[in-house]
């Protein structure tokens, strides 16, 4: 009966494949992450269903779901909404993809957004593809965004791991409130997992948590313990506050990568996340405004209200 539903879940997808058609060279790399990811953690019910669908076809979804994040326009995720809203039930079936699920569950956000965003569009009779050449400012991402959390609740684990997490950012001389990048990033669940290699409460990718000290050995991924997720996390948000002296231009390369940052502030010539938004990926267009709007929903602040512990 799984099986079944894999492969209706699957065929679902072939619409996606027009939404992104990337060049062999390109996908190599996705393709090869989600394969693998398909071999350590689908069970052998899914991966014998998945044996039986076109191979194109579900490297296609996959290929497009990483292309459209790591793609400049926030409108292109619209189309995806419908595909992950049926793939996530299928993965919460299964203990080895339910932390998968925890990190999609808190990316349809994303998704939904994206749609509120292309609805404010206005398209010039005549120019059907106006809108998607369109870009929405980062204004406007930050105001949608402000709309969507204003009257969530609180995830609920982080009653639980809030004050805690609290002190360890202090300790690290980080501000206490931005531990709510947990609830950004995996709704505080600290066995949250991307297919792309991030894990944990802060989404930590292997080289950041290697670079802070972790170990991340299939023997000890210490990115799943939420207090060394913690500390390490606070110590790069420190480290990327410093450089760049502007909390969105951190929490973008906290995202995003630092590299990546600094080289379209320099392509740029400038040094304010509005002026590169719009050339940054449109997960990290979406993921700097969210976490304002958390801020604010959670603790009353804004960004510029941030203050570094003394010590």
């Amino acid at each position: 009966m799984k099986a079944c539903c894999v492969i209706l879940i699957l065929a679902s997808f072939a619409r996606i494949v027009a939404i992104a058609q990337p060049k062999p060279a390109e996908a190599d790399d996705v393709i090869q992450s989600v394969e693998q990811w398909a071999q350590d953690n689908l069970d052998d019910n899914v991966l014998e269903a998945l044996r039986q669908v076109d191979r194109d076809r579900v490297r296609a979804f996959f290929v497009a779901l990483e292309k459209q994040f790591e793609g400049t326009n926030v409108y292109r995720l619209v189309p995806l909404k419908d595909a992950a809203s049926q793939l996530l039930p299928l993965l919460h079936e299964y203990e080895e993809t339910e932390p998968f699920a925890v990190w999609l569950q808190t990316r349809l956000d994303y998704l939904d957004t994206a749609q509120q965003l292309e609805r404010q569009v206005t398209v010039t009779p005549g120019q059907p593809d106006a809108g998607l050449l369109s870009r929405p400012s980062p204004q406007l991402e930050r105001d949608a965004w402000s709309k969507t959390l204003e009257q969530r609740p609180m995830p609920p684990k982080a009653q639980k791991f809030v004050p805690r997490l609290k002190s360890i950012f202090t300790t690290q001389r980080a501000p206490a409130e931005l531990v709510w990048l947990a609830e950004v990033e995996s709704s505080f669940d600290p066995n949250a997992r991307s297919p792309a290699g991030a894990a944990g409460m802060f989404q930590l990718t292997p080289e950041t948590a290697r670079n802070q000290g972790l170990s991340v050995s299939w023997l000890r991924d210490e990115r799943l313990d939420p207090d060394k997720s913690a500390r390490a996390a606070a110590e790069r948000l420190r480290q990327l506050h410093h450089h760049f002296g502007d909390w969105r231009l951190a929490l973008a390369a906290y995202n995003a990568g630092q590299a990546r940052v600094d080289g379209l502030l320099k392509k740029s010539k400038t040094r304010t996340f509005d002026a590169i938004a719009w050339r940054l990926p449109a997960e990290t267009q979406m993921y700097v405004p969210k976490v304002e709007a958390t801020l604010h929903r959670r603790e009353g602040i804004t960004l510029a209200d941030l203050k570094m512990p003394k010590g």
